[in-house]
């Protein structure tokens, strides 16, 4: 708490106070005393709080599957004819078969679809909650709602790593969370934390539990209450600026539910990864996340203005940290931000963040390129990069991976067929690029101006063409975009049949992409058929682009029925193909983050000084470890 004295008439300061919101203590004639609390914002064109805060408690029991991805009536699966489909009506895909699917599932996998792996039920018992009966009669007499039901704190035992769910299907339950607690403000949160020190009790922050780096699961040995603090009641957006293009809002809001709420005003964030539907924006913070359309709004760390975390240093009066301001940009010394993006819950709780908007495009267009070879995509994204003059998004992908896209093509009638044969003789005869070479890259395009759009593909085209593209369709790019919301259900299709399927992404310079490329394929290769492995995938798109590099994901799977262990068998390749990432240059992740999947490579990629540094914040900012998630630093003992 900070009392400043302005010396100043009564009239022009409160017109002041009226402006910045600042509580004034006392008025007199000559000098007004003002105390700046914890710094809330200046006011807002809009307060919109009020029409946004949906009732979250039970979300995920009811709209969203328990032991896998997304919402129930969203799946890939085998009909009474034999053929994959997809349900429900969200997506493109959905209520339509998918033969072409089914006949490259069958051939990339050896997958007998008539031999399913049936996924145990959901489970009556549950691992006996430790609770400390002091402990639970506070949360009892408090406002704050709480569960120690066995589904509750089950579906906040895991986020989404292969691991947690092939576990979750075969009804193997380790460590889950003792109690879950639902705090609906930051105020609440303060008071749990609190609480949480005073008793000895673990708090793991969860947002949409989207993490594929093992985040949200429980250190297995921990052997102190852990209580999962659930953010999805603190989902208020709680203002929105749109003189200076800011919004404020809770940690716990979801991104489709985000963005609803500032289209409808014409505003939007940009940012879209592709978990948004389901992920919330403090997880986006915590894990220095990344969305399709960086090129134009940026990642995470470029949105965000300035965030409240609630610390555990209780000995202190103020255990919230923050910025005092709110401007563009300081040079105030480090920026404690920084500390706060990408901490993964090791830190303290976010609960509230202040982040940058723009007006909403009025035009979308879609857009591909088909490239003779990846290679040749790769230099062509690059001069795209050099020039700086990237569409909101630009993604390649491999040969594999292009085929993988070309059967999730849904069944088309005789026109269709012929439509697409003369597509594909067009490319390889006339143009005479190899089908088993060929790469496309999707592009999206937005903007206000029809002139500006063309413009811009005009220059794209120009670019790609020098490296032997060729314009596709905006049909391609269209689906290309889109079909990456439905990706993430083929898993669960997998884990049925006999499939172990997962992604795994980095940040490369421009110099050594390509031969990233082609190690981790080649790494991943030999590993499998040391292990016997004969039917597998390794693909892979790049992602984003920068002046200096970009990011490439990896998509690997393999058919694991004749494999005794399969998870083991599949993270020792995966620990590998990182080895050769790390080899090649790449970092150790672009946007998901560390977790307890990558931790043991973490020390090696912040050197001893930049550990000893993060253990120094931990300590200072969580004395008692409450917050002892095990990510990124798997050392820490149960209490520092």
């Amino acid at each position: 708490m900070t009392n400043i004295g302005i010396a100043t008439t009564t009239d022009v300061m409160l017109d002041y106070l009226q402006f910045t919101q600042i509580t004034v203590l006392q008025v007199n004639a000559t000098c007004t005393e003002i105390t700046f609390n914890s710094y809330r914002p200046p006011p807002p064109t809009e307060i919109v709080s009020q029409y946004h805060h949906t009732d979250r408690t039970h979300y995920t029991q009811e709209l969203l599957k328990w032991n896998g991805w997304g919402y129930k009536d969203s799946e890939f699966r085998v009909n009474n004819k034999g053929v994959i489909e997809f349900t429900g009506n969200r997506y493109p895909i959905g209520n339509k078969e998918l033969p072409y699917f089914t006949s490259w599932v069958k051939n990339t996998f050896n997958v007998n679809l008539a031999n399913q792996v049936k996924p145990k039920m959901l489970p009556k018992e549950y691992p006996e909650p430790i609770i400390n009966n002091t402990f639970l009669e506070v949360i009892t007499n408090s406002s704050i709602n709480y569960s120690l039901h066995g589904i509750d704190r089950l579906v906040r035992s895991h986020g989404h790593s292969l691991r947690e769910i092939f576990m979750l299907k075969k009804g193997i339950l380790k460590r889950i969370p003792d109690i879950v607690l639902w705090p609906k403000n930051h105020e609440d949160v303060l008071w749990i934390v609190r609480v949480c020190i005073e008793f000895g009790v673990v708090c793991i922050p969860f947002g949409g539990g989207t993490s594929v780096s093992g985040a949200a699961n429980c250190p297995e040995h921990e052997k102190r209450t852990i209580l999962s603090l659930d953010t999805s009641q603190m989902n208020r957006i709680l203002w929105i600026d749109s003189e200076n293009l800011l919004a404020y809002c809770e940690a716990g809001i979801l991104g489709q539910d985000l963005e609803r709420e500032l289209r409808l005003r014409g505003l939007t964030s940009g940012h879209e990864p592709d978990s948004y539907e389901f992920s919330s924006f403090g997880g986006w913070v915590a894990t220095r996340a990344s969305g399709m359309k960086k090129n134009v709004y940026g990642n995470i760390e470029d949105l965000v203005l300035r965030i409240r975390m609630v610390t555990g240093r209780i000995d202190e009066p103020e255990i919230t940290l923050e910025h005092k301001v709110q401007v563009p940009r300081t040079s105030c010394g480090p920026n404690f931000d920084h500390v706060i993006l990408g901490s993964e819950g090791t830190l303290g709780v976010i609960t509230e963040i202040v982040f940058k908007i723009r007006p909403l495009p009025s035009i979308v267009k879609y857009g591909s390129i088909v490239f003779p070879d990846f290679e040749s995509g790769v230099r062509a994204l690059r001069e795209v990069a050099k020039e700086r003059c990237q569409p909101a998004s630009i993604r390649l992908m491999d040969n594999e991976q292009f085929k993988f896209g070309q059967a999730l093509r849904t069944e088309t009638g005789w026109g269709g067929l012929v439509m697409q044969g003369l597509k594909q003789a067009y490319i390889t005869r006339i143009k005479g690029f190899n089908w088993n070479a060929l790469c496309v890259a999707t592009l999206l395009f937005e903007g206000n101006s029809t002139k500006d759009i063309c413009l811009h593909e005009t220059k794209i085209y120009e670019i790609t063409k020098r490296h032997g593209g060729v314009p596709s369709g905006e049909t391609n790019g269209e689906r290309g975009y889109t079909l990456t919301f439905v990706i993430a259900y083929i898993r669960d299709l997998g884990l049925d049949y006999h499939v172990l399927a997962e992604s795994f992404e980095t940040s490369v310079s421009w110099n050594q992409a390509s031969t990233l490329c082609r190690n981790v394929k080649a790494r991943v290769e030999i590993e499998c058929h040391a292990k016997g492995i004969v039917h597998y995938l390794i693909s892979c798109r790049l992602t984003q682009t920068y002046d200096s590099g970009c990011c490439i994901y990896f998509y690997m799977g393999f058919n694991y029925e004749t494999l005794a262990d399969p998870i083991a068998c599949y993270e020792a390749i995966e620990e590998s193909a990182r080895e050769e990432i790390l080899a090649c240059g790449g970092s150790l992740s672009h946007h998901h983050g560390i977790g307890k999947l990558r931790a043991r490579f973490y020390p090696e990629m912040v050197g001893d000084v930049g550990l000893s540094l993060y253990r120094s914040t931990k300590k200072h900012l969580d004395p008692n470890n409450i917050f002892a998630t095990n990510n990124l630093d798997s050392t820490l003992k149960a209490k520092l």
